[in-house]
């Protein structure tokens, strides 16, 4: 047997603040309740965060508004596309730096923060920068007008991701950002504000406020605020739309998922527990479009468990920053316990589980990467959303039982098909309530394609020229 040998990223790369206060008006301002961010990997403290109050995101706000009257607001297309493109230049030059403190501060391995997350957030604000001076070409009129100020508050499993499909089209757009990281990972969203500072980005043009749920209320409420993007759980989901109906806000949502991955009989096996791998193990299954039902045709479904637990027991769960890592750490103790919580419950209702040998660091985070089989449609692991390592299996006879199984879900945001067949694939894709769908492959992303769910998966569009709809009056 031959062993990696570790090969850690270095951690010099980034130079991290003792603390760190708000970005409002283009600088950094302190404040007094500070909290400490962690890496889950370690239990480390990272730094100290300060989270806004009330009068903070007021500042905030106003100072949006600001820039968005006097500045951003009538600047020509062709200008606010130069500060876009120079961003995404900026991003590209510091992309190491980005990737070590994203996988710091969330727990994800190096090789996707790296291989992933950082390519894509380049690619987003090179793709909206070209669409700034084109925008009545995109589809909505001849001149279509920004909204104003844009609150937007993003969840922890692709911070600094979440932050370029938000940021990037509302400036596109003309619209001036207050953006509310998740407290649990805020600390590339505060580089990305030096970034703001370095590309000679107006005043008021981005504001960052760290901070928990009563700072995301307090922006959500704000009556000076134009425009809700939301990233983040169903249920939290609801009560912003509550909150924001019955006022002049546009809003759109991307909610949870609970993904079905179809493998028919003439799927090929080896390339489809490939995907299957992909669509629940990584970035630990914090992925809101993951395949966390596993649908199999019967004929096939003993030859796809074998292969599936042979690949998984090469899985290597470890050091996120050992670039030899496939699964790191879970971003925090409060959704370790989720995990668990829904784990148990799958065992206690019969489902049988099965993990690969694993031996798990003892501190941090941990949860190894796990599959029930024995489940049915009532059973909790097949029904919440986990948003952990966990994979339910299912299987089904015909096409149309496993189309009834699918969609067999409050949730509509993705789903995954695997056969040898175009007309299966069409066919299957076509009867699907979900947002996005793939075919014989999974969680592949692209700037230029739209995506976006159903039902409790939430609705509005982000990505492609679809992203651009939701910050513009149309």
């Amino acid at each position: 047997m031959f062993e990696y040998a570790p090969a850690p990223e270095s951690r010099a790369i980034v130079d991290l603040r003792p603390s760190y206060g708000l970005f409002i008006d283009g600088e950094f301002v302190d404040g007094e309740d500070l909290h400490k961010t962690i890496n889950p990997a370690t239990e480390e403290v990272l730094a100290e965060v300060t989270w806004a109050g009330e009068a903070d995101v007021d500042r905030a706000v106003r100072a949006a508004r600001t820039a968005y009257e006097q500045v951003w607001g009538p600047m020509p297309g062709r200008d606010r596309a130069k500060y876009l493109f120079r961003i995404a230049r900026l991003v590209q030059e510091r992309s190491r730096e980005l990737a070590v403190l994203e996988s710091l501060d969330n727990g994800k391995p190096i090789r996707e923060s790296r291989d992933v997350d950082l390519p894509l957030v380049a690619a987003h604000f090179f793709y909206y920068a070209g669409w700034a001076d084109k925008l009545p070409y995109a589809g909505f009129g001849p001149d279509p007008k920004p909204l104003g100020v844009a609150a937007q508050v993003i969840p922890w499993n692709f911070p600094l991701l979440m932050l370029a499909w938000k940021i990037a089209p509302a400036l596109a757009a003309g619209n001036t950002v207050v953006l509310k990281p998740a407290e649990t990972t805020p600390l590339t969203a505060l580089l990305f504000a030096e970034i703001c500072q370095q590309a000679d980005l107006p005043a008021g043009v981005v504001n960052i406020v760290t901070g928990a749920g009563d700072t995301g209320r307090a922006l959500v409420e704000h009556p000076g605020v134009d425009k809700v993007a939301f990233t983040g759980s169903t249920e939290v989901g609801k009560a912003i739309a509550r909150a924001v109906a019955g006022t002049r806000k546009k809003l759109t949502l991307e909610l949870g998922g609970k993904a079905a991955n179809i493998v028919y009989d003439d799927a090929p096996i080896d390339q489809a527990v490939e995907g299957i791998v992909n669509g629940i193990f990584f970035n630990q299954g914090h992925v809101c479009c993951a395949g966390s039902r596993l649908l199999v045709q019967e004929s096939v479904a003993g030859e796809v468990l074998e292969s599936l637990k042979r690949r998984m027991a090469r899985l290597r769960v470890g050091d996120p920053l050992d670039k030899n890592t496939d699964v790191g750490a879970i971003n925090s103790a409060d959704q370790l316990a989720r995990i668990r919580e829904l784990s148990d419950a799958g065992s206690a209702e019969g489902a049988q589980r099965w993990s690969p040998p694993c031996e798990l660091p003892e501190r941090g985070f941990w949860f190894a990467p796990t599959i029930f089989t024995g489940v049915t449609q009532a059973h909790r692991v097949a029904r919440e959303e986990i948003f952990g390592p966990v994979l339910s299996v299912l299987t089904f006879r015909t096409p149309a039982e496993a189309v009834e199984k699918a969609n067999n879900t409050p949730y509509g945001l993705s789903a995954g098909i695997w056969t040898d067949k175009g007309s299966r694939i069409l066919w299957t894709a076509d009867r699907l309530r979900a947002g996005v769908v793939w075919a014989n492959t999974f969680n592949k992303f692209d700037p230029t394609s739209p995506f976006g769910g159903y039902k409790e998966s939430g609705y509005g569009r982000e990505g492609g020229r679809h992203g651009l709809e939701g910050y513009l009056n149309v």
